[in-house]
């Protein structure tokens, strides 16, 4: 799948991260927990440079709990200090301003030395489209200050945002790639609803859902549709589905892009468990 997707606000947020870095202490990278890899952005490490990171992996209540331990302990080898939270409940939000201090001390300390007074961290946020940036700033601020929705890209501009009196957040628009050049980054974006499902073929996304559940959580999706066992192929494992789930068009034949939408909504809210699509080891073997 060939998926170009850049528009105009996208290419004006890395001319604007790129102005913003010189008042910036530490970079907060926000990933999807369930595709770590296939959810940030390549162009970030040369657009941040230097600066010290955080790298956040949102959404860890939806992936799979012992995929992100690998997760952070695969990051901790590389020097980089990874956390898994959850924006939408809270959870590991507590330990990101003391995160982010370990990672500052020595900075801080030297600011001490030389009698500058102590002020708030300054964070620069980044993350790709509908990882949940917007709803992070939210609950770390306690008011509804960023813009919301389930659909990417609705950040559109950035803004300062006081976390209390020891973190200051500058959020920024989702920065996206201009191409997927691997295929299966693409899919792993769309079957997340990192892409949106209007700009895609969802039978294909669908598909490819299917056969990593086939080959990854078979258990799971045998639970979910009582299947006792396994059709021959994909086309026959979807037609079961269609049927067990009434997506059906006269004449009886099965509703190929009502079944679709079916698995992925499945899919995206939990219905078959918490699920991860990629694994620590995938990376080091790229």
């Amino acid at each position: 799948m060939t998926i170009q997707w850049f528009p105009g606000h996208m290419a004006k947020a890395r001319r604007q991260v790129t102005e913003k870095l010189k008042f910036i202490d530490i970079v907060f990278e926000l990933v999807d927990a369930r595709i770590p890899a296939a959810s940030r952005n390549p162009m970030i490490d040369e657009i941040i440079t230097n600066k010290p990171r955080l790298v956040l992996l949102n959404k860890a209540d939806m992936a799979d709990p012992r995929m992100t331990k690998e997760w952070i302990s695969f990051y901790k080898k590389q020097g980089i200090h990874a956390l898994a939270i959850d924006s939408q409940t809270g959870s590991g939000l507590k330990q990101i301003i003391t995160s982010s201090k370990e990672i500052l001390k020595e900075k801080f300390d030297k600011m001490a030395a030389k009698g500058i007074k102590p002020r708030a961290i300054r964070a620069l946020i980044v993350g790709i489209p509908n990882v949940g940036k917007s709803t992070l700033i939210n609950r770390l601020a306690k008011k509804n200050i960023a813009k919301t929705g389930d659909r990417p890209g609705v950040t559109k501009a950035q803004q300062w945002i006081k976390v209390g009196k020891e973190l200051e957040l500058l959020d920024t628009p989702g920065i996206l790639w201009p191409k997927f050049e691997d295929q299966q980054v693409g899919q792993k974006l769309a079957v997340t609803g990192a892409i949106k499902d209007t700009i895609i073929n969802l039978q294909d996304i669908a598909v490819y859902a299917l056969t990593f559940l086939k080959e990854k959580y078979p258990n799971r999706l045998k639970e979910r549709y009582n299947l006792d066992e396994y059709p021959e192929d994909i086309v026959s494992l979807f037609d079961e589905i269609g049927k067990r789930r009434g997506c059906m068009v006269s004449g009886g034949y099965i509703d190929y892009d009502k079944t679709a939408e079916l698995i992925l909504r499945e899919l995206r809210s939990e219905k078959l468990g918490p699920i991860s699509f990629e694994e620590p080891k995938e990376e080091v073997e790229d």
